[in-house]
């Protein structure tokens, strides 16, 4: 249908209140009028009465793990109950593009000389990321534009990708554990611009995970720079969080002051204070740094990320699963590793540990047989297995040829008060960081993808006050699409993107729990995409109108009011 009126809707004033009704227009993908609602019904093809409820610009979820799992249905289905119509993926540096096409890396993966081949990025991804991004049904490596392609009309979100810089190394250097040679950097320099031009929203980096942990300041800059040039965010997991947020942050300083290019911080969280403190200072310097985070004091990731070192090649899954199995190892690690994270077993549960057989196994070894333990925390686990929580990590790890994920409650500096005082600051935009794998069902995941932008609505609009719905607004709509230059989003006005959500004020809320992860959110019925509907009366139609979404600059928005 290309003509639609949305009758009665409210929209969200600037100090927060809602206004009086008004019928909002949508005509072929964009509002084409706002104006006083009318009496009787208006002259349109369709109609979607809102009976009084909230016309709000559908969200940007600015940090979501999300590759393969938006094009499931009932992942969809999640975001939407929540108001999310456009997700940004290729997050913390690791993604499946760029890469050679099938067929075209070498086995070796020169890398190195100019022109020369690049290694298989996208089957290294899969394998190191697979608890996380899951397994795209069809794309096996290519450019950004056809990883991108795989997005258009196939789904009912929008996706933007950012440029995962360590897949961009691992494709010129392969797994190396060094800093990059000149040659190389120019090298990833050439795929990164070739990605932008593909469409990229920016760059990724995951400066904790490998091989990105190798990579010095000056790789950074050099990279960062093409990003400046731009006008496109580097976006960062850090090297560090909580107590070693300091210097990781110091460290995104000195790249931005060096490059001049903005700053997106991923997943921030610790104590508010002293986080706050950083980004002030910066901002404060002349630098344009934002940051995203979630409404949970409990995070989730791949069991190795948090259990194992750097000296370990966690990025290479046969050689970690190799080395696990190495009685030297194994007595290394419990002499210079595990006894530092004697207070981290308890906070662990496991999310999601696939069965199948590992790697290197001998060949009468039955598959492990471990679904049992997701939901279950570490020391239970272990004490099951009659293991201790450090051997019962390294059992799933090998079980699961890493593929293992948890969730894990944060140390007490990620208090409520801190995630509070976190998402009322001017550079906060909301992020879900959200997990889906396994898609498809199974698994304990984090409810986080679920639930997060209804949380947010629910708990720090409604319940707790911290936001306005203005507020929550321009932190959930308005600035990620600013951050990722989402032109024509984030608002409500004419010429604006009909990408618009129909909100109970009073009774949207998250419903997915620690123990039920998968319950859809309340309160969310209505959503259009491209003014096309995509969820009526809270189930998703047939429409299939999302598109991958590519950078442009944003025109001003001057008129506050419509910025609802």
């Amino acid at each position: 249908m290309s003509t639609l009126v949305i009758r009665g809707a409210r929209l969200v004033e600037p100090d927060g209140a809602a206004s009086p009704p008004v019928d909002v227009t949508v005509r072929a993908g964009r509002v084409e009028s706002v104006a006083p609602a009318a009496a009787g019904a208006p002259d349109a093809a369709a109609l979607l009465d809102a009976d009084g409820r909230l016309l709000l610009p559908g969200f940007v979820d600015a940090h979501v793990h999300g590759e393969a799992a938006v094009l499931d249905e009932d992942v969809q289905l999640a975001m939407l109950r929540q108001g999310v119509t456009s997700v940004v993926v290729g997050q913390d540096g690791v993604s499946w593009a760029p890469s050679p096409r099938p067929g075209e890396a070498t086995a070796g993966g020169a890398g190195t000389e100019p022109g020369g081949s690049l290694h298989d990025a996208a089957a290294w991804a899969s394998g190191y990321f697979a608890a996380i991004n899951g397994e795209h049904p069809t794309f096996r490596g290519g450019p950004v534009a056809d990883l991108l392609a795989t997005y258009d009309g196939t789904t009912r979100v929008n996706v933007g990708y950012l440029a995962p810089h360590g897949t961009i190394r691992y494709a010129v250097l392969g797994p190396a554990a060094r800093p990059a040679a000149r040659g190389e950097v120019d090298r990833m320099v050439a795929l990164l611009a070739d990605a932008l031009d593909d469409g990229a929203l920016g760059m990724s980096t995951g400066l904790e995970y490998v091989p990105a942990a190798y990579a010095d300041e000056a790789e950074l800059v050099a990279l960062t720079s093409v990003l400046a040039a731009r006008g496109l965010p580097h976006v960062s997991h850090m090297r560090g969080y909580e107590d070693r947020a300091g210097p990781a942050f110091a460290e995104l300083v000195r790249v931005a002051r060096a490059s001049g290019a903005a700053t997106h911080v991923s997943h921030y969280h610790g104590p508010a204070a002293e986080l706050l403190g950083y980004v002030d200072d910066a901002r404060d310097q002349g630098l344009d740094v934002t940051f995203d985070s979630y409404p949970y004091l409990r995070g989730c990731s791949i069991l190795s990320m948090v259990s194992l070192p750097t000296w370990l090649p966690v990025a290479d899954v046969d050689a970690t699963v190799r080395a696990l199995r190495d009685p030297a190892v194994l007595d290394r690690l419990h002499r210079e590793h595990f006894p530092a994270l004697a207070d981290l077993w308890p906070r662990v549960t496991m999310a999601a540990v696939p069965t199948g057989p590992a790697a290197g196994a001998p060949a009468d070894e039955p598959a492990a047989d471990l679904a049992w333990t997701e939901g279950v925390a570490l020391p239970d686990v272990a004490a099951r297995l009659g293991l201790s929580p450090a051997d019962a990590a390294v059992h799933l790890l090998v079980a699961t040829r890493l593929r293992a994920s948890c969730v894990f409650a944060q140390p007490p500096t990620n208090s409520p008060l801190s995630v509070r005082a976190l998402l009322r600051h001017p550079a906060h935009v909301g992020g879900s960081d959200a997990i889906y794998a396994p898609v498809g069902g199974g698994g304990r995941p984090h409810p986080r993808g679920w639930g997060a932008f209804a949380r947010f609505l629910a708990e720090h609009v409604r319940r707790l006050g911290d936001w306005t719905w203005h507020d929550a607004v321009t932190h959930l709509s308005t600035r990620p699409a600013q951050r990722f230059a989402l032109a024509g989003r984030g608002v409500v006005a004419p010429g604006a993107v009909a990408d618009l959500a129909l909100v109970d004020p009073d009774g949207v809320r998250d419903e997915a729990t620690y123990e039920d992860p998968r319950r859809p959110a309340s309160g969310v019925d209505d959503v259009l995409v491209a003014g096309v509907p995509v969820l009526r009366d809270g189930r998703l139609t047939d429409a299939l109108p999302g598109r991958p979404l590519r950078p442009a600059r944003p025109a001003p928005t001057t008129d506050t009011r419509r910025t609802a």
